[in-house]
Order: C-alpha cells, then structure tokens, then sequence
C-alpha cells in the first residue's frame, strides 16, 4: 500500500505502518499543489492536517484512494460527500488533542482577564505601569461554551477548577444528555453571549455558523468581555472583532485560526495595533505531546482502514486474522 503524508506529524508514529508500505513523509506538499496530485495518482492512503485540501481535483487524481487519515478533527478542508460517494473513509484522530486545546483555552483566557504580561518593553524603559496592568480573576466569571462537545468539555472541566461559573449552547446536544450536570445551559446562542465573561467557540464551520461572531453577535457580547477562537476562523468575522477591539467594547481576544491561512496582507492589516490581542498559527491543538497522540492515532485509523480494504480483495481465506 502507498501512503502519502502532506502535513507535518510526529514521524516515529509512521513505524506503526507494515514494512510492505511505501511511506512517502513529504510535509511540504500541502504547498506543492502539482506535486502533491501527482503523488496521490497511485496511492491508497492519504494523511493531511488542515491545510491540504481534499477536494474533486485530488479525489479525481487518486483512483485508488481508499482513505483519507485526518492529523486533528475539524473535516471542513475535505470533501466528505464525495469521499463517500467513492467509498473513502475518511477518519479524524478524534480525542487526541483535547487536552492540548483546553490548556490552550485556559491559557488565553488567564492571559488576557489579567493583562499582565506585556510589560517588558516600558518596564526596560524604566517605566513602572503598574496602575495599567491591573487585570481580573477568573474565578467567579462565567465561561460561555459555544458548542458542548468532548474539548469543551474539557475546558469547563479545567475552568470549573478555577472557580468559574460555566454555561454552554449546543442544539445538538439533548437537554437529557447527563454531560449537562453542573454546566448551565442555554437555548439561544444570544443569551449565552450576554451573559458570558468568557467566550469560548467549539463547533464546525458549517454554513450555519459561517460568520457566527459577526458585529452583531460581538454588539449583543458583555462589553469588556474576552473571546477565543480554537475552532475554525470561518466562524469569526476577523475585523468586527479587530474593531470592537479597538474601540473597547471586547476586553480581548485569542484567535488561533482564521479565514485564510496563513494570513493574507490584507487580513493581516487589520489586526496591526489592535489592543488585547493574541494571534496564533493554529497551534491550539499542536504541543509536543498532542503532536504525538495524534500521529500516533491516525496511522492506527489509517492502517486499520488498509487492513479491511486488503482483506476485501483478497483471495477467500486469505485474509490475515
């Protein structure tokens, strides 16, 4: 079997592929469009994180692709209707980054309610800015989870060890779903947004929550209040939030994923002298750890998926196991 490797992951995970597979670990092809169709012209796997589209064109370029092993969760840079229409499963390393993304959650929201830390430069200057860097607690703030699944889940879990108050929206959620104990939940996404000190977004990008946090939504927010985006920067509209920045209506933001990335000039233009705000290169789910865990489960889900496309095929009573 060929696998081919597009994106960055931990390479000891690739020994967990059988000696028989032809590995092709070429993390600089998610920038190679013409190299990266050319490689997945005979190849039965395919192992990307969310840069490298899956779409028609590669799907038509790789007629033997059996599966399609995601470095993360989010789908949305994949085609899933035509994967299963062709038969490809397609398989997210689901859970293996959790932790990674809650502690990155917790982080942002500690850094900006405080508002410490970025007193280097006045501080070598000679300048004591004390009175300006008087920030908040987290304990007795409300978090606003948008979207309750497993990595929410984690950071209310983590937030509730600060003493914060945690309230969530997710329609897909049952009301009788016992994960709701102890989580205050709402019915209307604009009442979780007015009441939450602390936003924090966990749901796909979807067409319904496209723009999900538009000036609208952000007006509708506590004034002062902090965002953080570890979903999919689709769901953000980048210079509402960059604008009540500015004119302080939004106490912070921490945004880890965007519209396009990396980030276009124009994109970027927006977020220059923007008070309160952290920008990250989609790493939320990326330490060394979480690297690890994930790599380690994708070539499972890969090679398990393999294993079943080679026992179809093969000769009856041939099929190892």
């Amino acid at each position: 079997m060929k696998i081919i490797i597009s994106e960055f992951m931990d390479e000891a995970a690739l020994s967990g592929f059988a000696e028989k597979d032809q590995v092709l670990y070429a993390p600089n092809l998610v920038d190679d469009r013409a190299a990266l169709l050319a490689e997945v012209s005979d190849a039965d796997a395919l192992i990307v994180r969310n840069r490298t589209r899956v779409d028609a064109e590669v799907l038509a370029a790789a007629p033997l692709l059996k599966v399609v092993g995601r470095l993360g969760v989010g789908l949305d840079n994949i085609d899933l209707d035509a994967c299963e229409e062709r038969g490809i499963k397609v398989c997210p390393a689901t859970g293996a980054n959790t932790l990674s993304v809650a502690e990155y959650v917790i982080a942002m929201t500690l850094v900006l309610l405080r508002g410490a830390y970025g007193a280097n430069e006045p501080m070598i200057a000679g300048n004591w800015p004390r009175q300006s860097l008087i920030g908040c607690e987290a304990s007795g703030r409300t978090l606003g989870l948008v979207g309750f699944g497993e990595i929410a889940g984690a950071v209310a879990v983590r937030a509730k060890a600060l003493g914060m108050e945690i309230a969530a929206y997710d329609p897909f959620l049952p009301a009788s779903d016992a994960g709701w104990q102890g989580i205050r939940r709402y019915e209307a996404i604009g009442s979780l947004l007015k009441d939450s000190d602390v936003v924090s977004l966990h749901v796909p990008l979807t067409d319904d929550t496209r723009n999900l946090i538009d000036a609208k939504a952000i007006a509708g927010m506590r004034t002062r209040a902090v965002l953080v985006n570890t979903a999919r920067g689709g769901i953000v509209d980048e210079a509402a939030v960059a604008e009540a920045l500015r004119a302080g209506t939004l106490g912070g933001a921490a945004l880890d994923v965007f519209h396009s990335e990396p980030l276009a000039a124009a994109q970027a233009s927006c977020f220059e002298g923007v008070p309160n705000l952290v920008l990250t290169p989609h790493i939320a789910g990326v330490t060394e750890e979480g690297n690890v865990r994930v790599s380690i489960v994708t070539v499972e889900n890969v090679a398990r998926e393999l294993a079943k496309a080679g026992c179809r095929r093969a000769p009856l009573g041939k099929c190892p196991g």
